[in-house]
Parts: C-alpha cells; structure tokens; sequence
C-alpha cells in the first residue's frame, strides 16, 4: 500500500504543478504580448480560469492529507479522549459522505453541461466540470488513506514540503 500511496500522491503533486507551470505561462505570455504589441490572446482568460478550477479540486485532496484545511478543534480539544474520537469518527463519516456526494453530483453536472461549449475555445463544458467529480474522487481516495490515524489520534500525513502544523502557528 506504501508504494501506491507514494505514486498516487507523486501524480497527484505533478498534475498541480504541470496546471500551475501552464496557467503562469498563459498569463505571462498574455500580458507580456499585450504591453509589448498591444494584442492579446483571445483565450488566455478563459483557459487559465479553466486550469484555476482544476487546480483547486485536483489540490483538495493533498492539502486535506496533511491536515492544511481550515478547521475548528476547540470542541475536541475540550472533550475526554473517548468522546473527541467519536466526534472524529462523526466528521470522518461526513466527509466520506460529502465526497461520494460530490462525485455523483459532479457526474449529473457533467451530464447536464455536455453539449454548452465555452466561448473562446468551443470545447464543451463538461471537460471543465469533470474537476468536480474527478478532484473529489482523488480526495476521497487521500482521505481514506489517511483517516485512520486522523479518527485514532487527530494526526494527519506528514510531508517535509508541507506542513500545516507550522503554517497554523505563524
């Protein structure tokens, strides 16, 4: 299971940084073009919001794993052990809940939207609502791989590049 995590996580962080790399290459080439020649690229807008949709649903699951989601811990931090882990165990099951509702209401939106084309590049909606449902199958699947530890001891994933714990304490 370790080697599957270690490559699912790896692909997940390349499809965020290879959608981040080509959003700052749009944009800079679009407003380098539009200082320097006055012209613009029709479609830069449009794609780059495109790639930002990706972006934040494909980055969902990631930042959940290693506990970077804003969160409100004061009422497990008050209860006694027993108690906090069924509070957990009580978000645990609404989360998996939301995820899986999120993927079928993703795949409907999907559905719904096949046949609308976006403006500039006349491809179809969809293709940008498949984030919804493709970012919250990603996530859940981080998240069953951590829960866990998350419901047994409130810890997330640990990762030397991200770490959540220090950027709450700044």
């Amino acid at each position: 299971m370790n080697t599957f995590e270690r490559y699912f996580l790896a692909l997940n962080r390349w499809a965020l940084i290879l959608i981040l790399a080509a959003m700052s290459v749009i944009i800079f080439t679009n407003v380098v073009l539009r200082y320097t020649t006055s012209q613009s690229i029709e479609w830069a807008e449009e794609v780059s919001r495109h790639l930002m949709i990706w972006l934040t649903f494909l980055g969902c699951g990631p930042v959940l794993r290693y506990g970077g989601h804003i969160a409100v811990e004061n009422l497990q931090d008050s209860l006694p052990k027993p108690l906090a882990r069924a509070v957990r165990v009580f978000i645990a099951l609404l989360l998996t809940g939301l995820f899986v509702f999120l993927i079928g209401f993703g795949l409907q939106y999907m559905e719904r939207t096949q046949y609308q084309q976006t403006p500039a590049t006349q491809i179809s909606f969809a293709y940008i609502y498949a984030a919804l449902p493709v970012g919250a199958t990603l996530t859940l699947i981080h998240w069953l791989l951590i829960v866990r530890d998350y419901v047994l001891e409130r810890r997330f994933a640990h990762d030397d590049h991200f770490d959540a714990t220090a950027s709450a304490s700044l």
